[in-house]
């Protein structure tokens, strides 16, 4: 497997990249979905949009850098569970998944017309991925602990 290496971390990267691109769509599309009303021609294209962005690029994307990441953790070397970072990252992970499934249920909400939160909630939550890559971004490239 330790051959396959630099093949696995290149799909992980392309993987992380197609879900992170998702993960910061999604929440300005519900932005603007907030500003639309219920019933309108624009509400239905952004239910589409939203349907398609989760379902086509998101949960693919989401579930390739787990797949590919858990590989690249099994090719290492035994001594990377001796360091700290690596359990940090992961909990980040996991923290980036539990938002992938927060904004499913928010998807689900918009596609029932039942959305109650104003537009402000999705411009905060929009910078919750971004902070979640950096910190675990940081953590792969500079190893701290």
């Amino acid at each position: 497997m330790a051959a396959w290496y630099e093949w696995l971390k290149a799909f992980h990267i392309i993987a992380l990249i197609s879900w992170m691109a998702g993960m910061l769509y999604l929440p300005r599309l519900f932005v603007y979905h907030c500003g639309a009303e219920v019933g309108s021609t624009q509400s239905e294209t952004f239910k589409v949009m939203e349907r398609r962005l989760y379902r086509a690029i998101m949960a693919p994307a989401m579930a390739a850098t787990w797949t590919f990441g858990l590989l690249l953790a099994w090719t290492l070397s035994p001594s990377l569970w001796s360091s700290g970072w690596i359990y940090a990252k992961l909990l980040l992970v996991v923290g980036m998944s539990g938002m992938h499934g927060f904004l499913g249920k928010e998807l689900g909400r918009f596609a029932r017309d039942e959305n109650t939160r104003p537009a402000r909630f999705f411009r905060i939550l929009n910078e919750v991925p971004t902070v979640l890559m950096i910190a675990i971004v940081l953590l792969v490239v500079l190893k701290p602990f």
